[in-house]
């Protein structure tokens, strides 16, 4: 009987619980080579490629594309090519051979656990700091280079895993796309510029409506009946009186959608946050009357968080809920939220402290650049300490934005506003920014908070 060996979906490097099938590179009965690309997964950050743990035959693929696979459950199955030279079982390569971990296995020792948050930074680690060798998928070892996504040549189209994924929302044929970049590979732009034009749509053109059928004793003669029109919603039955609804337990309209990726994530880590935090919330607004030409308001609001951060430390910090300790950091490192389809991403702007306004803005685009490509590492994902939401660019003025464990604070920009404002002998109008500060009070006192805000807005109202 022949050795059929099962993989196991390995952490893909981020500590998460799952991954999300993208594409299946293979199917049952395809032979595949060691470190071949065997599936694309996609996590909370990224679109990854996840190779074959074996030179020989797929025997079984467990799950399907759009599938969700929980970290250490079987993956596929495979029967080794006896004849073929395969990776030692022992041999240190981030595969996971084995099913994953019950409570009380030795992969869940306290010695080794790490308290941190999926969308913050490290809070307290009770083992030495060690090197992470295990979450790493393929045969790499451990060390400090990043890990690029190489473009693989599926079915005659060279595509990073990203852009094929992208290509699979926005329902384009890749085959169809004319590549731009080097050596013919597809980027992210030729799919957005197909996806825009429509010269690269997935499938036939929609069917048209089908009439409704004609009952047999209608006669052979008449014609087919042609569809009628919904009748309009209204607020009164025929009778006159008000129209009665069910309750939507009992009917409801829309098909129930399974959060993947990101926003399975976001709702993992806003639930967490909100069963941990003790959020309280200042509201100010910054008055920008003195502001001499055009200023860069992003790069402005960074300055004045990072003036802020320097004046009342107790706000650019992490706090330890369960043994109730708080780090208070020396240097500034800010997430931004960003807001995307897939769901809300937050990268840290690092060392935003030492950055001038050129380097805030540079820095922000590449991280925004970075997210848009889903080319963002993992690691600029965590380990941020205060927390920005310009959601003001949108709409809104005020809000109560989620402080993320184990940060203390996050700012809220909302939208710029004309304002009439009192002045001595007088009214004018001045151009104002309305601020929110979010906080975790069991970190910070409200003092502390008020004068952090104070601090923002004394900046703010600096001419350049």
């Amino acid at each position: 009987m022949a050795d059929i060996k099962t993989f196991y979906l390995p952490d893909l490097g981020e500590g998460l619980p799952d991954a999300t099938i993208v594409e299946w590179h293979v199917k049952v009965g395809d032979s595949i080579k060691l470190d071949a690309p065997l599936c694309s997964m996609e996590t909370a950050k990224a679109v990854v490629d996840v190779p074959s743990p074996y030179t020989g035959k797929v025997t079984k693929l467990h799950g399907a594309a759009g599938d969700i696979i929980e970290t250490g459950s079987a993956l596929a199955e495979f029967e080794p090519d006896a004849n073929a030279k395969q990776r030692a079982e022992s041999q240190d390569t981030g595969h996971q051979h084995g099913p994953k971990k019950s409570v009380g296995s030795p992969a869940t020792d306290d010695s080794h656990k790490v308290v941190a948050s999926d969308e913050g930074g490290e809070v307290e680690e009770t083992a030495a700091a060690r090197e992470d060798e295990g979450t790493v998928v393929g045969a790499m070892v451990s060390g400090s280079h990043v890990h690029v996504e190489q473009a693989a040549n599926i079915g005659g189209v060279k595509a990073v895993p990203a852009v094929r994924a992208l290509a699979k929302k926005l329902k384009v044929d890749l085959t169809r796309v004319r590549p731009s970049g080097a050596d013919g590979v597809v980027t992210m732009k030729d799919v957005k510029d197909a996806a825009a034009n429509g010269s690269a749509a997935l499938g036939a053109a929609p069917a048209r409506s089908v009439p409704r059928s004609v009952p047999a004793s209608a006669g052979r003669h008449l014609a087919p009946e042609l569809p009628q029109p919904e009748a309009a919603r209204t607020p009164v039955s025929l009778a006159g009186k008000p129209v009665r609804t069910a309750p939507p337990s009992q009917q409801a309209s829309g098909q129930p959608e399974q959060l993947k990726g990101v926003r399975r994530n976001m709702a993992r880590v806003m639930a967490d946050a909100h069963a941990q935090v003790v959020p309280t919330t200042l509201v100010d607004d910054a008055d920008l009357h003195a502001w001499i030409g055009k200023q860069d308001i992003t790069a402005r609001l960074i300055r004045a968080i990072v003036f802020a951060c320097k004046t009342v430390p107790g706000l650019n910090a992490w706090f330890d809920g369960k043994n109730l300790t708080r780090t208070l950091h020396p240097h500034v490192d800010i997430g931004i939220a960003v807001d995307t389809d897939d769901g809300l991403f937050v990268p840290a702007l690092r060392n935003a402290d030492v950055l001038d306004g050129a380097g805030i803005r540079a820095a922000i685009k590449r991280l925004r650049t970075q997210v848009e490509d889903r080319s963002i590492p993992a690691s600029e994902l965590s380990g941020y300490t205060i927390s920005l939401s310009n959601f003001g660019m949108f709409a809104g003025r005020y809000a109560t934005p989620v402080v993320v464990p184990p940060t203390v604070a996050i700012v809220g920009a909302g939208k710029l506003s004309h304002d009439v404002v009192a002045v001595i002998g007088g009214i004018e109008v001045h151009r104002r920014m309305p601020l929110s500060l979010t906080f975790d009070h069991r970190a910070a006192t409200g003092g502390e908070a008020a004068r952090f805000l104070k601090a923002m807005l004394d900046d703010l109202a600096l001419p350049n």
